[in-house]
């Protein structure tokens, strides 16, 4: 694997904050960015010592702007300006400097010129003892590819003037990467990486807003780095990200992903890391809270159609199935659930996935630097291995064969009187919601797809009453795991309102399957269960917008169910109202091989919660 590097100017914070950060991440080196070096309360020496203490070095000073093909006296300015900044790169220690190609009105085009100018830069250079790198902006006035940089630098024939590729400047002007491989390794001073969604702008709006982490956008950079691995390039592969969630987020938290990122890139390029997880389905969902709490959802469960099926052999802990679902109710007076529910309020302390092989996937976890997790275990209990996910809570790992297969039989006792399970109203998960601050919706997206094989669905923005909401499924191909995250700027929505109101991110609904939804929700309203109301203005809008049988509508309308079709393929879901103001569940059926969440029936679902979270007070007339 290349040195690893990351520009200052990726991370949230001051220059002392980033660098720690980026250190902490692991990192190898730093570019550092102008405008932090300038805000910095030190000398250049300063912040060269405080590199070298955190055991980083520098991959390079940037950006020096403007510079080649300037008429004169311009151009004797900017070789005045270049001798400046190499001065102070040998007090920083900085051995390169970042030049970017020119966007001055003023300056001129032609190859020849501008390899003219960087052949006599080259020679200043030598005087200092640093090199200079060029790069093509995709938004250059004149120079905006890589193959014309790299001209550019070949007629300079200076040793000391190399090229800097960019994935971003490369890969948003849809210019072809194979001819890449053609440029001599030692030609090209640096890489830098960066990643964006699939925007219809110009190219310099989505690079300063929109670029992200790989593994975090839509671009082709996997084959970017292939093709540079070609030349036999062996310096620094370096992030440079400019993104406003970036810029809100926590500098360690990014400086790891950032990490991550690069860990996953080289894995795809070059595998060498634990395969990628497939998840089989999910074994249990575990649910932390008190026992009165514990007492109202389990009658929730019940009338779901849940049966409590074992009981934990040391622990305030109980198992509820139905079909393949086991939720496990946890109301423990210490360990790691009462702390996630001290901390957080009742709700889904834990995730148990089962996957093709546990070893391997904790083995990635690690390698991707994932949190692991442990506790102590009582007497014949069993070890379940764990990693950190959203929002604190836990994701557990088991597998189909082996010791791990037996957790049930070996933790739990079954039910005492040995009574057959009722028929099952809901088969299985669909998938799980999950709401996070806006700004780490980037982050988990990055650890779900680094970790399992998931593929990334389109973000979609949902209109809360209270502003728009960010949502973003991610799911395996046979659709054994989905997970839906959200995440909204504006403060007031559901999900902003689940972050900020419960002290964190975490699952703030769970989509059960049904094979017979209509079946299924007419047991459940005869257990005393009701369901979220909807407007009778849905029913009249969804009957002229497909043209469904009467006899059908009222259907939907009578048991609460809202309706998508996409094609063929329908889908109908209902959902509970809000369990303790935290959490709430869905039941979907899916017909025709639909995959969608019912997207366009979110705003419909979000307004009616909000109007059961603030009941509407009519206004008494006034009297005379």
């Amino acid at each position: 694997m290349n040195p690893t590097s990351i520009a200052t100017v990726s991370l949230s914070g001051d220059l002392t904050e980033k660098l720690q950060a980026i250190a902490a991440a692991g990192f190898d080196a730093v570019e550092v960015f102008e405008n932090d070096f300038l805000t910095f309360d030190g000398s250049p020496r300063d912040v060269g010592k405080m590199i070298t203490d955190l055991g980083l070095t520098i991959s390079a000073f940037q950006p020096f702007r403007d510079f080649e093909g300037m008429p004169e006296p311009l151009r004797a300015r900017t070789f005045a300006r270049a001798e400046r900044k190499f001065a102070i790169m040998n007090e920083l220690g900085a051995e390169l400097m970042l030049i970017c190609s020119n966007v001055s009105p003023q300056s001129l085009g032609g190859i020849d010129r501008a390899a003219t100018d960087l052949r006599e830069l080259g020679e200043l250079a030598a005087k200092f003892g640093v090199r200079v790198g060029f790069e093509a902006l995709a938004w250059g006035r004149h120079v905006n590819d890589y193959r014309d940089a790299w001209e550019i630098v070949r007629r300079a024939g200076h040793a000391r003037i190399g090229l800097i590729l960019d994935s971003f400047h490369t890969l948003a002007r849809n210019s072809p990467v194979e001819p890449i491989a053609s440029i001599p390794g030692d030609r090209i001073f640096l890489v830098q990486l960066a990643d964006a969604p699939k925007l219809d702008m110009d190219v310099l709006s989505w690079s300063r807003h929109f670029r992200c982490f790989p593994g975090q956008g839509d671009l082709a950079v996997a084959d970017f780095v292939r093709a540079v691995e070609a030349t036999g390039y062996s310096g620094p592969l370096s992030h440079e990200i400019f993104n406003d969630q970036f810029r809100a987020g926590s500098a360690r938290r990014l400086a790891t992903d950032g990490m991550r990122s690069l860990i996953a890139l080289a894995d795809q390029t070059t595998p060498h890391l634990p395969p990628r997880a497939h998840v089989e389905g999910v074994e249990f969902l575990e649910f932390a809270l008190d026992e009165d709490t514990a007492a109202d959802l389990a009658a929730l469960f019940k009338a779901l159609g849940f049966q409590q099926t074992g009981t934990h052999r040391s622990k305030m802990v109980t198992r509820w199935s139905q079909g393949g679902i086991n939720l496990v109710l946890n109301t423990e007076k210490d360990g790691f659930a009462q702390s996630h529910a001290i901390m957080h309020g009742p709700g889904v302390c834990a995730i148990c996935l089962r996957v093709d092989n546990v070893e391997q996937t904790m083995a990635r976890a690690r390698d991707l630097k994932i949190t692991a997790f442990e506790q102590p275990v009582g007497p014949g209990e069993m070890h379940i291995p764990a990693i950190r996910g959203v929002g604190g809570s836990l994701i557990y790992f088991t597998q189909a064969t082996g010791e791990l297969a037996h957790i049930w039989e070996k933790d739990f006792v079954a039910r005492p009187d040995g009574a057959a399970p009722a028929p099952a109203l809901l088969q299985s998960v669909d998938h799980i919601s999950q709401s996070m601050d806006y700004e780490e919706m980037l982050s988990w997206l990055l650890f779900y797809t680094s970790l399992f094989h998931l593929e990334r669905i389109p973000q979609t923005a949902i209109a809360d009453p209270a502003g728009l909401v960010e949502s973003r499924p991610i799911v395996s191909a046979d659709g054994s795991l989905r997970f839906v995250l959200n995440g909204s700027q504006a403060t007031r929505t559901l999900s902003s309102r689940f972050v900020s109101e419960h002290f964190g991110s975490g699952v703030q609904h769970i989509a059960f399957s049904a094979p017979d939804i209509f079946a299924a929700v007419t047991a459940m309203r005869a257990a005393g269960l009701s369901f979220l109301d909807i407007p009778e203005n849905y029913y009249e809008d969804l009957e002229a917008r497909h043209g469904l049988d009467p006899d059908f509508i009222d259907a939907l309308r009578d048991h609460h169910i809202l309706y998508d079709r996409d094609g063929e393929a329908e889908f109908l879901q209902v959902y509970t109202h809000v369990f303790a103001q935290r959490f709430f569940f869905e039941i979907v059926e899916r017909r025709g091989g639909y995959a969608g969440f019912g997207a366009v029936n979110a705003a419909v679902r979000l307004a009616s919660q909000a109007r059961e979270a603030r009941p509407v007070t009519v206004p008494r007339p006034l009297r005379d």
